[in-house]
């Protein structure tokens, strides 16, 4: 008789459980028996992602599948020439010369005018603001940037500035003050490289967004890096989220709870820390 009570009310005990199940289940059922979720990653782009396995994209990656109870695929793939290409490369179809698309990819803009002309994916799950930001060497550049790009850039009238080439800062700066700085800005391959001149003295600051920044300089104090907000940049700051294909609802939901709980704990904040990165929350 015990043994009947003990089993019945253990049996209630699971039935909230047992009835949150099949919304669970259903959508996430091939991802289980397959036993493991594929996250897309860009190549070379620290400090989100980096050979190895490494970076925060691809930590968070692995935390993510770990809450969901599943192991954890990180791949690498090519940035193509714009975030339509890589949508189409890393999520909904793969690329042409064979790579297959991932479950899920990281470090996508939430941006309601990407989602709409990419109606193939579901983008979601902002775990990151990420801001455009000025490097400078304090000696040339003695102030940190405010109001109107008319006053604050005007000292790269007479300075050199760097910027990843193709990059937003770079559009920006050829074009503001009606291109009077062109001459004074300098391209670079990586920022990396473009704050490796900042630092020997080659040019007097370096834009570009300021994760990229602090993971560049890695802690040096020679640079002062400024976050920047001037009204003609219209776009000077995004949140930064995933996407997966627009049917997968249901993994979508399970990984934006698992998100929520990675906030909730600290965990999502611990890793930018392990990184040297300024997180802010999105």
């Amino acid at each position: 008789m015990k043994t009947e009570r003990r089993l019945w009310l253990k049996a209630l005990a699971a039935a909230p459980l047992a009835a949150a199940l099949p919304a669970r289940a259903d959508g996430l059922e091939a991802f289980r028996q397959r036993g493991r979720l594929r996250f897309a990653v860009y190549n070379d782009f620290p400090p989100y992602s980096m050979a190895g396995g490494k970076g925060i994209d691809a930590d968070l990656a692995r935390a993510l599948a770990a809450k969901l109870g599943l192991a954890p695929e990180v791949v690498g793939f090519n940035a193509d020439e714009d975030m339509n290409d890589d949508l189409r490369n890393m999520v909904w179809k793969g690329h042409y010369l064979g790579t297959q698309p991932a479950d899920v990819m990281m470090h996508v803009p939430v941006d309601p005018y990407l989602a709409k002309a990419n109606d193939k994916v579901r983008i979601f799950g902002a775990y990151h603001r990420e801001a455009l930001a000025l490097a400078r060497r304090p000696e040339q550049v003695r102030q940190a940037p405010s109001g109107s790009a008319a006053v604050a850039l005007e000292v790269f009238t007479r300075e050199k500035i760097g910027v990843e080439t193709a990059s937003l800062a770079d559009a920006f700066l050829l074009g503001v003050l009606n291109g009077r700085l062109r001459e004074n800005v300098v391209h670079f391959k990586t920022v990396g490289e473009a704050t490796q001149a900042a630092l020997e003295g080659k040019i007097a600051a370096v834009m570009a967004p300021r994760a990229e920044l602090e993971a560049a300089l890695k802690g040096r104090g020679e640079l002062t890096i400024d976050t920047v907000n001037f009204p003609e940049l219209q776009t000077g700051s995004w949140p930064l989220g995933m996407a997966v294909k627009v049917e997968e609802q249901e993994l979508a939901d399970a990984i934006a709870a698992a998100l929520a709980e990675l906030k909730r704990d600290g965990s999502l904040t611990e890793i930018f820390r392990r990184h040297g990165i300024s997180h802010t929350p999105a």
